[in-house]
């Protein structure tokens, strides 16, 4: 069931089947979400259920004011708060110590807790109807089937999800999401900066927040979402190429050969009727538009999808780090 995000009527039914432990799916800044109230275990694995996640995936529980993260941790240290308070409400979770008897279900069994509090109006008011009605955070990971594209569209939702049909799951359209791929998300439950998986908030952004260098993960961090080897996915295979080694492929591929679709920043060379979408230049627009651009192009039912390697500097890490999961 589709609904505009911007009616208070469809505010108020999507809270109340919040409420009720019912699915929702929301918009954030970021993508689409696939919502259940994150302290009930029976809620949460209607998430896992229909995504097809593994139940020891952890989630990322989303609240509508940066403060109410508090009573899910059992210790909410100075460097928690110094980064809510730069980049909250914002594209960045933060993983912190989980508090007993809360939300295990939705941390996939770990005494650890991923929080957020998103960007976005509808994220937000719907946040706080659900917080209204007793439901003190929403269980959200992306709203698409476990492992594929996520969505940045409540079309892509729709399509995911249309089995389910109307009455499983209210959707609320919010629009296209304006940052385009997941947060960033920072682990705080060993007491230093860990960077897990990279977005729009770069590294040094964060350090800056937090006084101290953010370090890169390492083998005893915590399972988080999205952090898998292989993810965000397309039917089609992709390969993840230089635009050297593109063009000298395309050159090579035989007449008769099933074609790819290309994605690139490059101007290329192309044999006739072969797809192509342009990679935008600035990795800001190369993120929103990520996902919804592998979407359009793995409709067409290529053979395979040939994406040039972004740059390896900072300001690209996030789609980098999309697109090799989605190569693996």
């Amino acid at each position: 069931m589709l609904r505009d995000g911007a009616s208070a009527e469809a505010l108020a039914e999507a809270a109340e089947r919040l409420a009720a432990g019912r699915l929702v799916a929301f918009p954030t800044e970021t993508v689409y979400g696939l919502g259940a109230r994150a302290d009930e275990a029976a809620a949460v694995a209607a998430i896992y259920a229909a995504k097809g996640r593994p139940a020891d995936h952890p989630l990322i529980v989303h609240v509508a004011e940066p403060q109410d993260a508090v009573a899910f941790t059992r210790d909410w240290p100075p460097l928690a708060q110094r980064l809510a308070a730069a980049f909250w409400p914002g594209p960045l979770t933060l993983i912190l110590p989980r508090r007993a008897g809360l939300a295990e279900a939705a941390a996939g069994g770990q005494d650890s807790l991923g929080l957020r509090c998103p960007d976005h109006p509808v994220a937000r008011a719907l946040l706080r109807a659900a917080a209204a009605r007793g439901v003190p955070g929403v269980a959200a990971p992306s709203a698409n089937r476990f492992g594929r594209i996520s969505p940045t569209r409540a079309a892509h939702v729709l399509d995911e999800f249309a089995a389910l049909g109307p009455e499983a799951l209210l959707i609320l359209d919010g629009g296209a999401c304006a940052v385009g791929i997941e947060s960033t998300i920072v682990d705080l439950s060993r007491g230093r900066p860990v960077l897990l998986r990279p977005g729009q908030l770069g590294a040094e952004a964060v350090a800056a927040a937090a006084g101290e260098p953010v370090r890169p993960p390492d083998a005893d961090a915590p399972r988080a979402s999205g952090t898998l080897a292989s993810h965000y996915a397309p039917r089609a295979r992709l390969l993840l190429m230089s635009a050297e080694a593109l063009q000298a492929a395309l050159e090579r591929l035989p007449g008769d050969a099933p074609a790819p679709a290309v994605y690139a920043r490059a101007r290329l060379a192309l044999p006739p009727a072969l797809a192509e979408l342009r990679m935008p230049a600035e990795p800001a627009a190369a993120a929103q538009a990520l996902f919804a651009d592998l979407r359009r192009l793995d409709a067409g039912h290529p053979a395979a999808i040939w994406v040039e390697t972004p740059p390896d500097t900072a300001d690209w890490a996030g789609v980098r780090d999309r697109l090799r999961r989605a190569a693996a």
